[in-house]
């Protein structure tokens, strides 16, 4: 199985590569706020507050919607002809997840270095404990991406995914942390696995390294991966039958 995910990832990632214009499209939404929104929150904020908010909007943007890579690939009959091979269901699901989460961890390197460029003065070390979380965050949102792309129907895979990445968003608390927003919205917000997640972020892009939030992300990440790539296993073993 590991040979298969590894020939899998890479052949994915040989043409995610080639395709340097679609990997920058991904992260523009995020590149443009950080430039034209982020100068506006450092006149009351922190860029180490807002860099990782936006890193979350790039996930849910990029593996979050990841699904549509394999209504495509539905349609055009590539998954017809992988449901014939030796590889493993597993192994199948495995490639493109990482290749997903390699893509992200691409991308969060170009909203970093760009940040840096602007004012974000995070600790190197921080930084890099950080980008472990958008590893395993990545996988584990392409593998419910494409869960959820094989059991929508394909014309409602589109508005149901991108109609729940604003609210997902918002109540992660991106852009404010949610302790400044009303109790009801701050209650309702620590539902999301997504705000622990990035309030580890933000601690460790402040150079907090053992803090109580950054534990706690970490175990909501691990237990979100754990549970996401439970429910796109079975799916993807489901489907390919």
């Amino acid at each position: 199985m590991i040979r298969d995910t590894w020939l899998l990832f890479r052949h994915d990632t040989r043409i995610t590569l080639r395709n340097k214009v679609g990997i920058l499209f991904s992260a523009a939404q995020p590149l443009f706020f950080l430039v034209l929104f982020g100068p506006i929150f450092a006149t009351f904020g922190t860029w180490e507050t807002l860099v990782p908010g936006l890193i979350i909007q790039l996930g849910l943007l990029s593996a979050g919607l990841a699904g549509f890579g394999i209504v495509f690939d539905w349609r055009s009959g590539v998954l017809e002809r992988l449901r014939v091979t030796p590889a493993s269901r597993l192994a199948l699901l495995l490639g493109r997840v990482l290749n997903n989460a390699f893509t992200l961890v691409l991308q969060t390197v170009m909203l970093v270095a760009a940040a840096y460029a602007l004012g974000l003065r995070a600790p190197f070390g921080g930084v890099l404990v950080a980008m472990l979380l958008v590893v395993v965050l990545g996988a584990s949102l392409a593998a419910l991406s494409y869960a959820a792309a094989l059991t929508l129907h394909e014309q409602l895979f589109a508005p149901v995914m991108t109609t729940a990445v604003v609210p997902l968003m918002l109540l992660s608390g991106t852009f404010l942390p949610m302790s400044m927003a009303p109790a009801w919205l701050d209650a309702i917000s620590h539902a999301s696995p997504f705000r622990y997640v990035l309030d580890a972020m933000r601690d460790l892009f402040g150079g907090v390294y053992l803090s109580s939030a950054v534990g706690v992300g970490v175990a909501v990440v691990v237990v979100f991966a754990v549970v996401s790539l439970t429910v796109g296993a079975r799916v993807f073993n489901r489907e390919n039958a």
